[in-house]
């Protein structure tokens, strides 16, 4: 009964007129300093022009000191020097307008741009010369159906083709693939899965291999199959060669894959009641199934345009042949440098779109890779 009372005292102490006291704003500055963000991605005209004027006053002033003043030349320099006043000049003219955040945001995006648009113009002249070089060649028809058996290096381009070679690229390759899919998947799977004393030990040998060079890959098989073995060059022994660039690709890939899978899977499937073995084959690998497949087709690309492996085991031969066991077996990097080597321009032309054709292969299959990763990720 007391609490009331006091409570009514407390009321009478206040006057009838008093109003509750206003709560403290807080400092209006400093709210709109943390509300505001600031928008590094949105350019204006202004922004636009700086950068253009930038750019043309860097290749004025190095147009003036650099040809005329300084005792100079060379097109590398002027383009290095013309990019680095570049940035100089665009770094002070974006200080005089924005931040110092939004001033460095500006500089290392035009610099990161710069370095992508070099590397994207270095893979695009080098396509494109390949196939400016072999489109007098690819626009034959006969250059895809034809192999080399009666084509010689002074017959015209309307006699012969690649389909020896590109024949022979598909059969070894696809013999690569029966042997490096599943030492890969299942090196993997030891690394991730199963584990033990010697995880260390196979993770650091796989990932020696993946640097690896190549010559040395084709003088093991060479060594090994060819010359103590007994066995002739042929496309089978160049399919081995291969499988040891391939290998560490694939099982490197398949690792970083099975690590994504998501362990609430795999401890949903043990507290079911499933062994380890059967968690891997019907949980852990159909999960990944979409990422495995980009980790074996990056595998292919690295294989199919190995020239040394197959230069040293498979032999060079002109004529079509789909048995990899008996006699040797052309690829078209092989049938690359081969006729490379070739003085004739007729030859020349032919190298050059056997390359060409491969590079399509390559680009296909990372095409393909691409289109792969894209459905799982919309899955």
């Amino acid at each position: 009964m007391a609490a009331p009372a006091i409570e009514d005292e407390a009321t009478q102490e206040q006057p009838p007129d008093a109003q509750p006291e206003p709560e403290a704003e807080p400092d209006r500055e400093i709210v709109d300093d943390e509300s505001r963000k600031r928008d590094l991605r949105s350019r204006t005209l202004d922004d636009v022009l700086a950068a253009a004027g930038s750019l043309l006053g860097a290749l004025g002033l190095v147009w003036v000191l650099y040809e005329n003043l300084l005792p100079t030349s060379g097109p590398l320099g002027f383009f290095v020097s013309w990019f680095v006043v570049f940035v100089l000049m665009y770094a002070g003219v974006t200080a005089m307008r924005h931040p110092r955040t939004v001033m460095a945001d500006r500089v290392v995006s035009a610099v990161v741009h710069a370095f992508a648009g070099l590397v994207g113009l270095s893979v695009l002249l080098v396509i494109g010369y390949t196939a400016v070089r072999g489109a007098e060649a690819l626009v034959h028809i006969n250059f895809f159906t034809s192999d080399l058996s009666s084509a010689g290096p002074l017959d015209p381009l309307t006699v012969g083709g690649v389909l020896h070679a590109l024949v022979g690229t598909l059969v070894e390759i696809m013999i690569a693939v029966v042997i490096t899919l599943p030492l890969g998947i299942g090196t993997a799977v030891y690394l991730n899965e199963v584990g033990g004393r010697l995880s260390r030990v196979v993770r650091t040998v796989v990932e020696a291999m993946t640097a690896l060079p190549s010559i040395v890959a084709g003088l093991f098989v060479l060594t090994t199959v060819v010359l103590m073995a007994g066995f002739q060059r042929s496309g089978l022994a160049a399919a081995l060669a291969i499988s040891v660039m391939m290998l560490p690709i694939i099982a490197r890939s398949a690792e970083v894959v099975l690590r994504v899978v998501p362990g609430g899977l795999r401890e949903a499937s043990l507290a079911l009641g499933a062994s380890q073995w059967q968690t891997v084959w019907r949980v852990v690998l159909p999960t990944a199934r979409p990422a495995l497949a980009t980790a074996l087709i990056l595998g292919i690309a690295r294989g199919i345009g190995e020239t040394s492996p197959v230069l040293l085991t498979a032999g060079y031969t002109t004529y079509l042949g789909f048995d990899p066991t008996s006699g040797p077996m052309v690829s078209l990097p092989l049938m690359t440098y081969q006729l490379s080597r070739s003085s004739e321009q007729v030859d020349q032309a032919r190298a050059f779109g056997a390359a060409t054709v491969l590079l399509l292969v390559v680009l296909l299959l990372f095409v393909v890779a691409r289109v792969v990763a894209r459905s799982k990720t919309g899955r």
